[in-house]
């Protein structure tokens, strides 16, 4: 390690307790994304709720455990801003302990530079190299944004943390404090795939030409879709999250990125979440890349690469094509995330599709996800305009250039058979059909 950059980490190199001490009552605290959230400072934090108020936590895609700020304690001195709602605070915004952003993915960045104020960011990032660079591993998202707008910032260096290429680094000039944590990173569980999930990736990846470029999006049928590909050829990645299917079609020779239009031969993408295979694997691997979402997630950028393709599910549409997949009803899920993003960056491209699947019902079988109109207080995250393809385990409706009478009757075609003459008599009633 050059000298010089050696001697300034000792110099900033704290315990987390110490660390945090520069927190204080009143500051917009910035805990970062995913598995680029920094656990023990975070832990740190919490147990200084005692001693804090009014404290503004901002986060996405919540991994840690949340206990100490979700105790009645911690709920007096902090609050959860989050970006993008995960199962660790589902709870807790759904009972108003804490609150959302409504936002596009490729947005955020732009946020922190037009709009936020930030006091204190802390990131998990990788073990320094020699020339005094960090990687954001596992995150790189908005978090360089983040830096530029805080005023301090803090960083937990973790060998599990991966050094990934791109555009993906933080110079130790430009951290005020580092604490060290070496214990795994959290992991995001394999979806366990269900014959709907299988039966919805085959449809999909039967749809895919050899050579596309492809976005896969969070949850069991996105991975399905990954996992059904094996006998394609020269794929190439284009995405915002690297997931773990994407090693066994790498390691297949099946993602190749030769034939892409840009990052020929490189799989690019903003954050990775799934295994701790995934993480190491990622580790110093030349292949991948990461850059800031405002470029991964530019509708823009996406459509450069041609017979693009993103998948990605939904939780519920209706019979005019509006997709609602952050919510049940007024029960919030998770978040836009980069839904729109992708649905439009793909369908712009040359040759490109853009995909939304769901299961045709929920509730074992009881409730139809194919509904004449949404729940009462559904948020659409995808106009009915921007989607292309639905895809349920019953087939694929084609929404794009046809009548709400054509989209309405391709809906029901691929709705489960229980519910289709319901769903006729409702689109009726709705002057539909």
């Amino acid at each position: 390690m050059n000298s010089k950059w050696g001697e300034e980490y000792q110099k900033k190199l704290r315990s987390a307790e110490d660390a945090v001490k520069i927190v204080k009552s009143g500051d917009w605290v910035d805990l970062g994304f995913g598995a680029g959230m920094a656990p023990v400072l975070m832990s740190a934090l919490a147990k200084r709720s005692a001693e804090l108020e009014n404290v503004n936590l901002r986060d996405t895609l919540w991994l840690p455990p949340a206990d100490g700020f979700l105790s009645p304690e911690g709920q007096k001195a902090f609050t959860i801003n989050s970006w993008f709602i995960s199962a660790r605070i589902r709870k807790a915004i759904n009972e108003g302990i804490g609150t959302t952003y409504p936002e596009y993915f490729n947005e955020i960045p732009g946020y922190y530079t037009k709009y936020l104020e930030n006091d204190v960011l802390m990131i998990s990032v990788s073990p320094m190299d020699e020339y005094g660079f960090f990687s954001f591993g596992t995150a790189v998202t908005y978090h360089r944004a983040a830096a530029d707008k805080s005023k301090k910032v803090i960083v937990e260096v973790n060998e599990h943390q991966p050094y990934i290429n791109g555009d993906a680094f933080i110079h130790i000039s430009q951290v005020n404090l580092i604490t060290e944590n070496h214990t795994p990173l959290p992991a995001i569980p394999a979806p366990v795939l269900t014959p709907n999930d299988e039966a919805i990736g085959k449809t999909v990846a039967d749809l895919i030409e050899d050579g596309s470029t492809i976005q896969l999006g969070i949850g069991g049928m996105p991975n399905a879709v990954g996992y059904a590909l094996r006998e394609k050829k020269d794929l190439g990645v284009h995405t915002e999250m690297f997931v773990d299917s994407m090693i066994d079609l790498i390691e297949a020779g099946v993602i190749t990125g030769k034939r892409k239009t840009i990052h020929k031969e490189r799989v690019i993408g903003t954050f990775a979440g799934g295994s701790h295979k995934l993480y190491k694997y990622l580790n110093r691997n030349p292949i991948f890349e990461s850059y800031p979402v405002s470029y991964t997630n530019n509708p823009e950028v996406i459509a450069k690469n041609h017979k693009m393709v993103a998948v990605n599910a939904t939780a519920e549409v209706d019979l005019g094509g509006q997709c609602c997949s952050e919510s049940v009803g007024t029960r919030l899920l998770s978040g836009t995330g980069g839904q729109m993003d992708y649905c439009r960056g793909a369908y712009k491209s040359e040759g490109g599709k853009s995909f939304l699947c769901l299961h045709s019902t929920a509730k074992k079988g009881t409730i139809s996800k194919i509904v004449p109109t949404l729940t009462p207080g559904a948020i659409v995250t995808t106009t009915r305009t921007e989607v292309q393809y639905i895809v349920t385990e019953y087939g694929v409706a084609m929404m794009k250039g046809k009548t709400l009478k054509q989209r309405a009757n391709e809906l029901i075609a691929i709705a489960h058979p229980n519910f289709r003459d319901e769903l006729k008599a409702q689109a009726r009633k709705l002057k539909l059909i």
